[in-house]
Protein backbone atom coordinates (compact mmCIF):
# COMPACT_ATOMS: atom_id res chain seq x y z
CA UNK A 1 0.00 0.00 0.00
CA UNK A 2 1.32 3.42 -0.95
CA UNK A 3 2.60 5.56 1.97
CA UNK A 4 1.36 8.91 0.70
CA UNK A 5 2.91 10.96 3.52
CA UNK A 6 6.35 9.53 2.83
CA UNK A 7 5.78 10.05 -0.88
CA UNK A 8 4.86 13.70 -0.41
CA UNK A 9 8.23 14.35 1.22
CA UNK A 10 9.82 13.55 -2.16
CA UNK A 11 8.13 16.60 -3.72
CA UNK A 12 9.57 19.83 -2.27
CA UNK A 13 6.94 22.11 -3.78
CA UNK A 14 4.17 20.41 -1.79
CA UNK A 15 5.55 21.92 1.41
CA UNK A 16 5.00 25.51 0.29
CA UNK A 17 2.09 27.85 0.97
CA UNK A 18 -0.01 29.83 -1.51
CA UNK A 19 -1.91 32.89 -0.32
CA UNK A 20 -1.02 31.96 3.24
CA UNK A 21 -2.56 28.48 2.89
CA UNK A 22 -0.91 25.08 2.42
CA UNK A 23 -0.72 24.30 -1.28
CA UNK A 24 -3.33 21.80 -2.46
CA UNK A 25 -2.19 21.02 -5.99
CA UNK A 26 -5.07 19.60 -8.06
CA UNK A 27 -3.93 20.63 -11.53
CA UNK A 28 -2.13 17.38 -12.26
CA UNK A 29 -4.06 16.76 -15.47
CA UNK A 30 -2.24 19.76 -16.93
CA UNK A 31 1.19 19.04 -15.45
CA UNK A 32 2.45 17.07 -12.45
CA UNK A 33 4.96 18.24 -9.87
CA UNK A 34 8.53 16.91 -9.81
CA UNK A 35 10.15 14.69 -7.17
CA UNK A 36 13.55 15.63 -5.78
CA UNK A 37 15.25 12.77 -7.64
CA UNK A 38 14.20 14.32 -10.95
CA UNK A 39 15.27 17.79 -9.85
CA UNK A 40 18.63 16.38 -8.73
CA UNK A 41 19.13 14.49 -11.99
CA UNK A 42 18.47 17.62 -14.05
CA UNK A 43 20.80 19.69 -11.85
CA UNK A 44 23.53 17.05 -12.02
CA UNK A 45 23.29 16.82 -15.80
CA UNK A 46 23.54 20.57 -16.32
CA UNK A 47 26.13 21.25 -13.60
CA UNK A 48 28.51 18.33 -14.03
CA UNK A 49 27.70 16.15 -17.05
CA UNK A 50 26.42 18.29 -19.88
CA UNK A 51 27.57 17.77 -23.47
CA UNK A 52 25.88 17.07 -26.79
CA UNK A 53 24.96 13.47 -27.54
CA UNK A 54 25.98 11.14 -30.36
CA UNK A 55 28.51 13.58 -31.80
CA UNK A 56 31.58 13.57 -29.58
CA UNK A 57 34.18 11.02 -28.58
CA UNK A 58 35.14 12.78 -25.37
CA UNK A 59 34.14 11.64 -21.89
CA UNK A 60 31.26 14.05 -21.28
CA UNK A 61 29.66 13.36 -24.66
CA UNK A 62 29.89 9.62 -24.11
CA UNK A 63 28.41 9.99 -20.62
CA UNK A 64 25.51 12.15 -21.84
CA UNK A 65 24.89 9.78 -24.74
CA UNK A 66 24.82 6.73 -22.48
CA UNK A 67 22.37 8.40 -20.07
CA UNK A 68 20.17 9.70 -22.89
CA UNK A 69 20.02 6.40 -24.75
CA UNK A 70 19.32 4.47 -21.54
CA UNK A 71 16.00 6.32 -21.32
CA UNK A 72 14.85 4.60 -24.52
CA UNK A 73 15.09 1.28 -22.72
CA UNK A 74 13.36 2.73 -19.65
CA UNK A 75 10.41 3.87 -21.77
CA UNK A 76 10.26 0.46 -23.45
CA UNK A 77 10.03 -1.21 -20.01
CA UNK A 78 7.47 1.32 -18.79
CA UNK A 79 5.22 0.59 -21.78
CA UNK A 80 6.22 -3.09 -22.13
CA UNK A 81 7.26 -2.53 -25.72
CA UNK A 82 8.88 -5.43 -27.54
CA UNK A 83 12.07 -3.48 -28.23
CA UNK A 84 13.63 -0.13 -27.40
CA UNK A 85 13.95 0.35 -31.17
CA UNK A 86 10.16 0.93 -31.17
CA UNK A 87 10.60 4.03 -28.99
CA UNK A 88 11.09 7.47 -30.55
CA UNK A 89 12.12 10.18 -28.10
CA UNK A 90 10.55 13.62 -28.51
CA UNK A 91 9.29 16.69 -26.67
CA UNK A 92 5.94 15.13 -25.74
CA UNK A 93 2.65 13.85 -27.06
CA UNK A 94 1.98 16.84 -29.31
CA UNK A 95 5.20 16.28 -31.25
CA UNK A 96 4.61 12.54 -31.28
CA UNK A 97 1.15 12.75 -32.83
CA UNK A 98 2.27 15.39 -35.33
CA UNK A 99 5.08 13.03 -36.31
CA UNK A 100 2.56 10.29 -37.08
CA UNK A 101 0.32 12.73 -38.96
CA UNK A 102 3.14 13.86 -41.23
CA UNK A 103 5.46 10.87 -41.24
CA UNK A 104 2.86 8.11 -41.65
CA UNK A 105 -0.68 9.36 -42.34
CA UNK A 106 0.13 12.10 -44.87
CA UNK A 107 2.11 9.59 -46.91
CA UNK A 108 -0.65 6.97 -46.93
CA UNK A 109 -4.01 8.79 -46.94
CA UNK A 110 -5.77 10.05 -50.04
CA UNK A 111 -8.64 12.55 -50.44
CA UNK A 112 -11.79 10.96 -49.03
CA UNK A 113 -9.93 8.60 -46.70
CA UNK A 114 -11.22 8.68 -43.13
CA UNK A 115 -9.79 9.07 -39.63
CA UNK A 116 -12.05 8.11 -36.71
CA UNK A 117 -11.83 10.25 -33.56
CA UNK A 118 -13.76 10.30 -30.31
CA UNK A 119 -15.40 13.53 -29.20
CA UNK A 120 -13.27 13.37 -26.02
CA UNK A 121 -9.95 13.96 -27.75
CA UNK A 122 -7.46 16.58 -26.61
CA UNK A 123 -6.57 19.15 -29.25
CA UNK A 124 -3.16 17.47 -29.58
CA UNK A 125 -5.02 14.49 -31.04
CA UNK A 126 -7.30 16.60 -33.20
CA UNK A 127 -5.37 19.46 -34.79
CA UNK A 128 -2.79 17.28 -36.62
CA UNK A 129 -5.66 15.44 -38.31
CA UNK A 130 -7.31 18.75 -39.24
CA UNK A 131 -4.09 19.55 -41.08
CA UNK A 132 -4.74 16.51 -43.25
CA UNK A 133 -8.38 17.50 -43.70
CA UNK A 134 -7.35 20.96 -44.88
CA UNK A 135 -4.38 19.93 -47.01
CA UNK A 136 -5.30 16.50 -48.36
CA UNK A 137 -9.08 16.24 -48.18
CA UNK A 138 -9.09 13.63 -45.41
CA UNK A 139 -12.46 13.14 -43.69
CA UNK A 140 -12.74 13.21 -39.89
CA UNK A 141 -15.45 10.94 -38.43
CA UNK A 142 -16.52 11.56 -34.83
CA UNK A 143 -17.84 9.07 -32.28
CA UNK A 144 -19.73 10.50 -29.30
CA UNK A 145 -19.84 9.36 -25.69
CA UNK A 146 -22.93 8.14 -23.89
CA UNK A 147 -24.76 9.99 -21.11
CA UNK A 148 -22.22 8.83 -18.50
CA UNK A 149 -19.27 9.92 -20.59
CA UNK A 150 -18.31 6.37 -21.58
CA UNK A 151 -17.03 5.55 -25.07
CA UNK A 152 -18.43 2.27 -26.36
CA UNK A 153 -15.76 0.36 -28.35
CA UNK A 154 -18.57 -1.10 -30.46
CA UNK A 155 -19.58 2.41 -31.52
CA UNK A 156 -16.01 3.16 -32.59
CA UNK A 157 -15.77 -0.06 -34.55
CA UNK A 158 -19.19 0.53 -36.12
CA UNK A 159 -17.85 3.78 -37.58
CA UNK A 160 -15.25 1.89 -39.63
CA UNK A 161 -16.00 2.05 -43.34
CA UNK A 162 -14.19 1.07 -46.55
CA UNK A 163 -12.24 4.36 -46.52
CA UNK A 164 -11.18 4.25 -42.84
CA UNK A 165 -7.40 4.42 -42.58
CA UNK A 166 -6.78 5.26 -38.91
CA UNK A 167 -8.44 5.38 -35.51
CA UNK A 168 -6.98 7.97 -33.11
CA UNK A 169 -8.34 7.77 -29.57
CA UNK A 170 -7.41 8.67 -26.02
CA UNK A 171 -7.11 5.98 -23.37
CA UNK A 172 -8.24 8.39 -20.64
CA UNK A 173 -10.16 11.63 -21.03
CA UNK A 174 -8.42 14.66 -19.52
CA UNK A 175 -11.85 16.23 -18.87
CA UNK A 176 -14.22 13.42 -17.89
CA UNK A 177 -11.71 10.96 -16.46
CA UNK A 178 -13.29 8.26 -18.64
CA UNK A 179 -11.09 5.20 -19.18
CA UNK A 180 -11.46 3.86 -22.72
CA UNK A 181 -11.24 0.15 -23.54
CA UNK A 182 -8.57 0.68 -26.18
CA UNK A 183 -7.68 -3.01 -26.24
CA UNK A 184 -11.13 -3.91 -27.59
CA UNK A 185 -10.88 -1.09 -30.13
CA UNK A 186 -7.47 -2.33 -31.28
CA UNK A 187 -8.66 -5.94 -31.48
CA UNK A 188 -11.65 -4.97 -33.61
CA UNK A 189 -9.71 -2.54 -35.78
CA UNK A 190 -7.07 -5.15 -36.53
CA UNK A 191 -9.74 -7.39 -38.04
CA UNK A 192 -10.47 -4.56 -40.48
CA UNK A 193 -6.80 -3.82 -41.13
CA UNK A 194 -7.09 -0.35 -39.56
CA UNK A 195 -4.17 0.98 -37.46
CA UNK A 196 -4.86 2.60 -34.08
CA UNK A 197 -3.08 5.52 -32.43
CA UNK A 198 -3.61 5.81 -28.67
CA UNK A 199 -3.06 9.09 -26.84
CA UNK A 200 -1.69 7.87 -23.52
CA UNK A 201 -0.88 11.27 -22.03
CA UNK A 202 -3.33 10.86 -19.15
CA UNK A 203 -3.62 7.08 -18.87
CA UNK A 204 0.09 6.34 -18.46
CA UNK A 205 0.17 8.47 -15.30
CA UNK A 206 -2.61 6.62 -13.54
CA UNK A 207 -2.39 2.95 -14.53
CA UNK A 208 -0.05 0.26 -15.86
CA UNK A 209 0.29 0.35 -19.65
CA UNK A 210 1.16 -2.66 -21.82
CA UNK A 211 1.28 -1.72 -25.50
CA UNK A 212 1.74 -5.33 -26.57
CA UNK A 213 -1.40 -6.35 -24.71
CA UNK A 214 -3.31 -3.33 -26.03
CA UNK A 215 -2.20 -4.13 -29.56
CA UNK A 216 -1.95 -0.52 -30.74
CA UNK A 217 0.23 0.72 -33.57
CA UNK A 218 1.17 4.01 -31.91
CA UNK A 219 1.15 5.08 -28.23
CA UNK A 220 2.14 8.60 -27.18
CA UNK A 221 3.22 9.78 -23.73
CA UNK A 222 4.45 13.11 -22.39
CA UNK A 223 7.08 13.66 -19.70
CA UNK A 224 5.72 16.63 -17.79
CA UNK A 225 2.54 14.75 -16.85
CA UNK A 226 4.63 11.78 -15.69
CA UNK A 227 6.45 13.75 -12.99
CA UNK A 228 9.27 14.53 -15.41
CA UNK A 229 10.54 17.73 -17.06
CA UNK A 230 8.57 19.65 -19.65
CA UNK A 231 9.86 19.24 -23.19
CA UNK A 232 10.28 15.47 -22.82
CA UNK A 233 8.29 12.49 -23.99
CA UNK A 234 8.20 9.52 -26.32
CA UNK A 235 6.03 7.62 -28.73
CA UNK A 236 5.85 3.87 -29.23
CA UNK A 237 5.62 2.89 -32.89
CA UNK A 238 5.26 -0.75 -33.88
CA UNK A 239 8.02 -2.01 -36.16
CA UNK A 240 5.48 -2.61 -38.92
CA UNK A 241 4.32 1.01 -38.91
CA UNK A 242 7.79 2.41 -38.40
CA UNK A 243 8.92 0.70 -41.60
CA UNK A 244 6.13 2.55 -43.43
CA UNK A 245 7.10 6.02 -42.18
CA UNK A 246 9.02 8.81 -43.83
CA UNK A 247 11.22 11.22 -41.82
CA UNK A 248 9.37 13.90 -39.91
CA UNK A 249 12.15 16.52 -39.74
CA UNK A 250 15.57 16.72 -41.34
CA UNK A 251 19.03 17.31 -39.91
CA UNK A 252 21.34 16.03 -37.21
CA UNK A 253 21.29 12.37 -36.27
CA UNK A 254 18.50 11.34 -38.61
CA UNK A 255 21.03 11.03 -41.47
CA UNK A 256 23.98 8.79 -42.32
CA UNK A 257 25.40 10.67 -45.31
CA UNK A 258 24.59 13.98 -46.95
CA UNK A 259 26.04 15.04 -50.31
CA UNK A 260 25.09 17.57 -52.95
CA UNK A 261 22.94 15.15 -54.91
CA UNK A 262 22.17 12.32 -52.47
CA UNK A 263 21.16 11.66 -48.89
CA UNK A 264 21.07 8.46 -46.83
CA UNK A 265 18.88 8.32 -43.73
CA UNK A 266 19.76 6.72 -40.44
CA UNK A 267 17.94 3.61 -39.29
CA UNK A 268 14.83 3.94 -37.07
CA UNK A 269 14.28 5.14 -34.44
CA UNK A 270 17.10 7.66 -34.97
CA UNK A 271 15.67 8.47 -38.39
CA UNK A 272 12.86 10.27 -36.56
CA UNK A 273 15.02 12.23 -34.10
CA UNK A 274 16.46 15.18 -35.98
CA UNK A 275 18.71 17.77 -34.39
CA UNK A 276 19.97 18.13 -30.85
CA UNK A 277 17.32 16.59 -28.59
CA UNK A 278 16.18 17.68 -25.16
CA UNK A 279 19.13 15.89 -23.58
CA UNK A 280 18.72 16.92 -19.97
CA UNK A 281 14.92 16.87 -20.14
CA UNK A 282 15.03 13.31 -21.44
CA UNK A 283 17.47 12.20 -18.73
CA UNK A 284 15.10 13.66 -16.12
CA UNK A 285 12.17 11.95 -17.85
CA UNK A 286 13.89 8.58 -17.50
CA UNK A 287 14.47 9.17 -13.79
CA UNK A 288 10.78 10.06 -13.36
CA UNK A 289 9.69 6.82 -15.01
CA UNK A 290 12.10 4.81 -12.87
CA UNK A 291 10.69 6.57 -9.81
CA UNK A 292 7.12 5.61 -10.78
CA UNK A 293 8.07 2.01 -11.53
CA UNK A 294 9.84 1.76 -8.17
CA UNK A 295 6.66 2.89 -6.40
CA UNK A 296 4.68 0.49 -8.58
CA UNK A 297 2.00 1.43 -11.08
CA UNK A 298 -0.47 -0.93 -9.39
CA UNK A 299 0.13 0.85 -6.07
CA UNK A 300 -0.37 4.24 -7.71
CA UNK A 301 -3.59 3.07 -9.38
CA UNK A 302 -4.96 1.63 -6.11
CA UNK A 303 -4.24 4.83 -4.17
CA UNK A 304 -5.82 7.02 -6.83
CA UNK A 305 -8.88 4.76 -6.95
CA UNK A 306 -9.37 5.32 -3.21
CA UNK A 307 -8.98 9.07 -3.78
CA UNK A 308 -11.49 8.96 -6.63
CA UNK A 309 -14.07 7.16 -4.55
CA UNK A 310 -13.65 9.53 -1.61
CA UNK A 311 -13.80 12.63 -3.81
CA UNK A 312 -16.82 11.29 -5.65
CA UNK A 313 -18.68 10.70 -2.38
CA UNK A 314 -17.84 14.19 -1.08
CA UNK A 315 -18.80 15.93 -4.33
CA UNK A 316 -22.00 13.90 -4.66
CA UNK A 317 -23.00 15.36 -1.30
CA UNK A 318 -23.03 18.84 -2.85
CA UNK A 319 -26.23 18.92 -4.90
CA UNK A 320 -25.25 22.22 -6.47
CA UNK A 321 -22.06 20.76 -8.01
CA UNK A 322 -22.54 19.29 -11.48
CA UNK A 323 -19.78 16.79 -12.25
CA UNK A 324 -19.33 16.06 -15.95
CA UNK A 325 -18.72 12.39 -16.68
CA UNK A 326 -20.11 9.69 -14.41
CA UNK A 327 -18.29 6.64 -15.72
CA UNK A 328 -18.13 3.98 -13.01
CA UNK A 329 -14.43 3.30 -13.60
CA UNK A 330 -13.28 6.85 -14.27
CA UNK A 331 -9.94 8.17 -13.07
CA UNK A 332 -9.61 10.72 -10.27
CA UNK A 333 -10.42 13.65 -12.56
CA UNK A 334 -13.47 15.79 -11.82
CA UNK A 335 -14.65 18.53 -14.17
CA UNK A 336 -17.64 20.43 -12.86
CA UNK A 337 -19.84 23.48 -12.92
CA UNK A 338 -21.75 25.07 -10.06
CA UNK A 339 -25.41 26.04 -10.01
CA UNK A 340 -25.79 29.78 -10.41
CA UNK A 341 -23.84 32.34 -12.40
CA UNK A 342 -20.31 31.44 -11.33
CA UNK A 343 -17.93 31.07 -14.27
CA UNK A 344 -15.17 28.47 -14.13
CA UNK A 345 -12.58 31.26 -13.94
CA UNK A 346 -14.35 32.80 -10.93
CA UNK A 347 -14.45 29.45 -9.17
CA UNK A 348 -10.77 28.85 -9.84
CA UNK A 349 -9.89 32.29 -8.47
CA UNK A 350 -11.77 31.71 -5.21
CA UNK A 351 -10.23 28.25 -4.79
CA UNK A 352 -6.78 29.74 -5.33
CA UNK A 353 -7.35 32.07 -2.38
CA UNK A 354 -7.67 28.91 -0.28
CA UNK A 355 -4.45 27.49 -1.70
CA UNK A 356 -6.26 25.06 -4.02
CA UNK A 357 -4.82 24.92 -7.54
CA UNK A 358 -7.29 23.74 -10.20
CA UNK A 359 -7.75 24.29 -13.93
CA UNK A 360 -10.52 26.35 -15.54
CA UNK A 361 -11.51 26.54 -19.20
CA UNK A 362 -12.16 24.15 -22.07
CA UNK A 363 -9.09 22.03 -21.23
CA UNK A 364 -8.01 21.84 -24.90
CA UNK A 365 -11.10 19.73 -25.60
CA UNK A 366 -13.55 22.07 -27.34
CA UNK A 367 -15.38 19.37 -29.35
CA UNK A 368 -16.21 17.71 -26.03
CA UNK A 369 -17.36 21.02 -24.55
CA UNK A 370 -19.60 21.51 -27.57
CA UNK A 371 -20.98 18.01 -27.03
CA UNK A 372 -21.68 18.80 -23.37
CA UNK A 373 -23.22 22.18 -24.20
CA UNK A 374 -20.67 24.02 -22.06
CA UNK A 375 -18.08 26.69 -22.70
CA UNK A 376 -15.88 25.82 -19.71
CA UNK A 377 -15.61 23.75 -16.56
CA UNK A 378 -13.47 23.77 -13.45
CA UNK A 379 -11.28 20.67 -13.19
CA UNK A 380 -9.72 19.08 -10.12
CA UNK A 381 -7.30 16.34 -11.17
CA UNK A 382 -5.56 14.16 -8.61
CA UNK A 383 -2.15 12.49 -8.51
CA UNK A 384 -0.37 9.88 -6.43
CA UNK A 385 0.73 12.47 -3.85
CA UNK A 386 -2.75 13.85 -3.13
CA UNK A 387 -4.68 12.94 0.02
CA UNK A 388 -8.25 12.63 1.27
CA UNK A 389 -7.56 15.61 3.53
CA UNK A 390 -6.93 17.67 0.40
CA UNK A 391 -10.30 16.53 -0.95
CA UNK A 392 -11.84 17.98 2.19
CA UNK A 393 -10.04 21.29 1.62
CA UNK A 394 -11.41 21.35 -1.94
CA UNK A 395 -14.95 20.73 -0.71
CA UNK A 396 -14.67 23.45 1.93
CA UNK A 397 -13.44 25.89 -0.72
CA UNK A 398 -16.32 24.94 -3.01
CA UNK A 399 -18.79 25.62 -0.22
CA UNK A 400 -17.30 29.11 0.03
CA UNK A 401 -17.81 29.51 -3.73
CA UNK A 402 -21.41 28.44 -3.37
CA UNK A 403 -22.03 30.98 -0.63
CA UNK A 404 -20.51 33.73 -2.78
CA UNK A 405 -22.16 32.93 -6.11
CA UNK A 406 -25.45 31.21 -5.28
Amino acid sequence: MLDVNALRADFPILAREVNGKPLVYLDNGASAQKPQVVIDAVTQAYAHEYANVHRGLHYLSNLATDKYEAVRGTVARFLNAGSEDEIVMNSGTTEGINMISYGWAAAHLQPGDEIILSVMEHHANIVPWHFLRERQGVVLKWVETDVNGDLDPAAVLAAIGPRTRLIAVTQLSNVLGTVVDVKSICDGARAHGVPVLVDGSQAAVHMPVDVRDIGCDFYAITGHKLYGPSGSGAIYISKERMAEMRPFMGGGDMIRDVHRDTITYNTPPLMFEAGTPGIVQTIGFGVALEYMMQIGMDNIAAHETRLRDYARDRLDGLNWVNVQGQSADKAAIFSFTLDGAAHAHDISTVLDKKGVAVRAGHHCAQPLMDHLGLSATTRASFAMYNTTEEVDVLVDALELCHSLFA
